[in-house]
């Protein structure tokens, strides 16, 4: 009767990890197509974060951006008017050039093989590895996408209520574990004063009163008056580093960004973030799992889509 369901313990397997990962990726994908494929990636990661710390929440930033819209196609790789890159939403999305990089040393050791989607996905693991984050093995096998249009880009505010922030992670096959160990990727990286400088006055005049008064005076002398393009580490304590002290910082009223701190307040989120900070480990180990959810949402696989050989412009 086993045998009439699953044909052999090796078909068995394969149809658990294909559902697993979801709609067709595995790891290990370009094992025989082009077995260095990984090791290039990283590479050209690490010899960018080496002479640029910063290209490391760029990229990870870029990878989220990519997946929250028509899924993680590469999509918002594609240059041109009125493409993806252009949206309000991308303005300060960066780093373009470190996976052009990458892409272009894979073409010249496995011409037409990987994907820019591909690409994004183990460039952002990387750069997540050399900030002090744990590792994981990410399902490859992801094919580019042909559409790049700025009017399908909405993505989730700096002044988004918990509610809002749950419910457009849910429309993506995201929980609100997820949602929570994903904005814990700004353990790393900077926001733009005019993102939060409105906290200063928002309540009839008065400062945001979930702010850390000793922290409020910190961000005013970060962001004086006409200042809202300077940018402020989201995590004030490591910027640099991967690890929970972003979430420390919104248990004392240090959250940058009001959709982060509101996570705090809310009894639902909350209830995530206090493990995260009571169990040595527990945020790396959701955070993988979670990245490896996002990085399947409505991918194209198979015959569908294309291998871009650039990954600024549609073959």
């Amino acid at each position: 009767m086993e045998g009439k369901v699953c044909i052999s313990l090796f078909l068995c397997f394969a149809m658990a990890i294909t559902m697993v990962f979801g709609q067709g990726t595995r790891v290990g994908f370009y094992s025989t197509s082009c077995p260095n494929a990984e090791s290039i990636v990283e590479s050209a990661v690490r010899a960018s974060f080496q002479s640029d710390r910063t290209i490391a929440p760029g990229i990870v930033r870029m990878h989220f951006h990519d997946c929250f819209v028509n899924g993680c196609d590469g999509s918002i790789l594609i240059e041109g008017a009125n493409t993806e890159r252009t949206s309000n939403f991308n303005t300060n999305v960066r780093d373009f050039e470190v996976i052009e990089n990458a892409k272009t040393q894979l073409e010249s050791a496995c011409p037409g093989v990987v994907s820019c989607a591909d690409i994004l996905a183990l460039a952002a693991r990387d750069s997540v590895v050399l900030t002090g984050g744990q590792t994981w093995q990410v399902p490859t096998g992801r094919r580019d996408g042909r559409v790049s249009l700025a009017s399908d880009v909405s993505l989730p505010r700096s002044r988004d209520p918990v509610d809002l922030q749950i419910r457009m992670f849910s429309d993506k096959g995201l929980n609100t574990q997820d949602l929570v160990a994903l904005v814990g990727a700004h353990t790393i990286g900077t926001t733009a004063c005019g993102a939060f400088s409105y906290r200063f006055t928002s309540l009839n005049g008065s400062a945001d009163p979930t702010i850390d008064p000793t922290f409020l005076s910190q961000l005013q002398s970060q962001c004086p008056t006409g200042g809202n393009g300077n940018r402020v580490p989201l995590d004030t304590d490591s910027e640099n580093t991967f690890d929970t002290s972003f979430f420390t910082n919104l248990q004392n009223g240090r959250g940058v960004l009001e959709s982060d701190q509101r996570l705090w307040s809310d009894t639902s989120t909350r209830a995530v973030i206090e493990p995260f900070l009571r169990i040595t480990g527990s945020f790396d180990t959701q955070f993988a799992r979670s990245m490896v959810k996002m990085s399947n949402i409505e991918v194209i696989t198979g015959i569908a889509g294309e291998i871009r050989r650039v990954c600024s412009t549609i073959n």
